[in-house]
């Protein structure tokens, strides 16, 4: 848990922004939140499911729809609705707030700033980088964009050859407005034009780097001015799971005359756009995910299209690059199974190794369709229709480790081809290896899968288990000496300042705020060790003096800083595991006054020894002092002094 420099400063409350942050924080629940994140099952009263943060294969991600508050054990990282939104969007907290704001239909009062030369003027000037777009700005100008994009392929005559490419495609009206798919024209700065008396259009113009920002807009390696990366081209928006465009895929149309050796161009890497963490279609595919539990990974954006109008609403698609394991995480979220459905060519063969090390590093029901007849999905569709895919989904998709053997061993003669089959079983073992070594707390589930990968390579090959075993074992020792570290080993841990009585004793105020009063008369502020607990404590009376109630709910209004937030949840979590609700109060408090006076005194004693020590005090003075201490450390222990006789 990371306090630092915010140990010694004052709760981050902007003027106004207090009622704000309230009436957000009542708007947005946390499950529906998280669970547009990441699938969540019920647990008792809480709801629990894979961490985003970390490679979870059980659910550690706990969320309390009561408290409204979430908690991941392994990283360390809790807070509430505005936490998440900060750690997992990667934006500071006024951001986050607007992006809830916005999630729950609240209009926030604008906070003040100053007027940068971009929004001055319609120069196109790239100047006022100090007062960068932040991310709900540019989501903004994304949004807006597609729109101008999508209402140009529907009614502009330019559009022609796209509407024509998609008819011939098979791609319906439906799908075009449910994709949101669009035209660039071939005017280099068409997007800046917009549509006359467009207040919007307006200002995206006088914001011509926000449109730069979002990858829109580009620059030739030699000039100054900007025109549009996607003009000519067919384009496919591209949204993040939630829905929000945050780039495009553009496709050369046939009928366009465009010099270009790229077929197809995404935007490029942006603040709101990673092509290895985004999929195409996921908004749209997960209600089908979480009904099937099941996911179709294509590798083009019409394969997907085709696959929702045929009934495959599961479909998705990587961003022109391979699968890989943010991909497979990202998916693990929403599904049981992926099924990597590939081109009926070569493909296959080139991508056994990638498709079985994710199968095996990430613990993944990965399975492989490869089309027949060199089809691709959306061709397949439509020429044999539904029933045959679902047939061939159902029979010929494989597993990882199953593809890669048959890819091989093609051609390689088992019985005979002693040279051809060791060298096919050593590269298989190789990439098993590169999986996570087995440790004492592996799972039941992984150390059975690692089991049955060996013994089907051994039973393939006819060769010894055993043997396979340790040419793996030999592999991962000839990989690294240094050992892999653990989930819990990798994150940061809460620092070990915090004395236990402090912890107590917010863990009692947390749960018991009417404690408040009896607490404040038996300890200050300035004896907490801790910055964080003693900024806590400073809080609760803060709140008090107002005439507040200093209740959880409260405290997690009152900062804004995520690793306060998490530690307040921590608290109220290890609070409750206490019981702290039924405890004597005031017989907790006796017992962390004792603990506290102890620790004070242990601290104090080695100065103590030295002064004695090295002092010049005299016999008398030396005396005295010892005499003090042993009477501090009676009272400190309980013990009366003996009387005389």
């Amino acid at each position: 848990m990371d306090f630092a420099g915010i140990a010694t400063q004052e709760p981050a409350v902007s003027s106004g922004s207090f009622d704000a942050k309230e009436r957000v924080k009542q708007a947005v629940d946390i499950v529906d939140l998280v669970g547009s994140h990441i699938q969540l099952r019920r647990q008792g009263r809480n709801y629990v499911g894979l961490c985003p943060w970390h490679d979870d294969t059980r659910p550690s991600m706990q969320v309390n729809p009561e408290r409204q508050s979430f908690k991941c054990w392994v990283c360390d990282i809790g807070g509430d609705v505005f936490s998440f939104v900060m750690k997992i969007e990667g934006v500071e907290f006024r951001e986050a707030l607007e992006l809830l704001a916005d999630r729950a239909g609240i209009e926030l009062e604008k906070p003040r700033r100053k007027v940068s030369t971009a929004d001055e003027a319609e120069s196109g000037s790239t100047s006022g980088a100090a007062d960068a777009p932040n991310k709900r700005t540019l989501l903004q100008a994304a949004a807006w964009a597609e729109k101008q994009y999508h209402q140009c392929l529907l009614d502009s005559p330019e559009a022609e050859p796209a509407r024509r490419y998609l008819q011939e495609r098979g791609i319906t009206q439906e799908s075009i407005e449910r994709f949101r798919l669009g035209f660039c024209p071939l005017d280099r700065d068409w997007i800046l034009r917009g549509t006359e008396g467009d207040v919007e259009a307006e200002r995206i113009r006088r914001r011509k780097t926000l449109l730069e920002a979002v990858g829109i807009l580009a620059r030739p390696a030699e000039g100054s001015y900007l025109y549009d990366r996607f003009k000519g081209r067919l384009l496919f928006a591209i949204h993040d799971a939630q829905g929000r465009p945050v780039g495009i895929g553009g496709r050369l149309l046939p009928e366009v005359n465009i010099s270009s050796p790229a077929k197809y161009v995404n935007s490029p890497e942006t603040p709101l756009f990673t092509k290895s963490k985004l999929l195409y279609g996921l908004d749209l595919a997960r209600e089908a995910l979480r009904k099937t539990r099941t996911a179709l990974v294509m590798e083009g954006y019409t394969d997907v299209i085709v696959a929702h109008q045929y009934g495959f609403q599961n479909a998705v698609a990587v961003l022109g690059t391979a699968l890989g394991e943010s991909h497979v995480r990202l998916l693990k979220y929403h599904a049981d199974r992926i099924v990597l459905v590939l081109d009926g060519d070569e493909t296959g063969t080139k991508r056994a190794n990638e498709v079985l090390e994710l199968f095996v590093a990430q613990q993944a029901d990965l399975r492989i369709l490869t089309l027949p007849e060199g089809l691709d999905p959306c061709d397949f569709l439509q020429q044999r229709g539904s029933e045959a895919f679902e047939e061939l989904l159902e029979t010929q998709a494989v597993d990882a480790l199953e593809h890669a053997f048959a890819a091989k061993t093609r051609g390689v003669d088992l019985e005979r081809d002693v040279h051809g089959a060791s060298q096919a079983l050593e590269e298989l073992v190789s990439i098993v290896a590169r999986a996570p070594r087995l440790r004492h707390d592996t799972t039941r589930e992984n150390r059975f899968r690692e089991e049955k990968i060996l013994q089907r390579l051994a039973a393939r090959f006819r060769v010894d288990e055993r043997d396979v075993r340790r040419r793996l074992t030999a592999l991962r020792r000839g990989r690294s000496t240094k050992p892999r570290p653990s989930a819990d080993e990798s994150v940061a841990k809460p620092p070990a300042e915090i004395e236990p009585w402090e912890r107590e004793l917010l863990e009692l105020l947390i749960a018991r705020p009417e404690c408040l009063a009896l607490a404040r008369s038996r300890v200050r502020a300035e004896q907490f060790n801790a910055g964080p607990c003693r900024l806590i404590f400073e809080t609760c009376c803060r709140l008090d003096d107002e005439g507040v109630v200093p209740s959880f709910d409260r405290l997690m209004l009152r900062f804004d800083e995520p690793a306060m937030k998490n530690l307040l949840v921590e608290l109220d979590e290890t609070g409750r595991a206490k019981d702290r609700q039924t405890a004597d109060a005031e017989a907790l408090l006796d017992e962390m006054m004792k603990t506290m006076i102890q620790r004070e005194a242990e601290k104090q004693r080695p100065a103590e020894i030295v002064t004695l020590r090295e002092s010049g005090l005299d016999v008398h003075q030396k005396a005295t002092m010892l005499e003090d201490s042993i009477r501090r450390e009676r009272d400190r222990q309980g013990i009366s002094k003996p009387t005389d006789g």
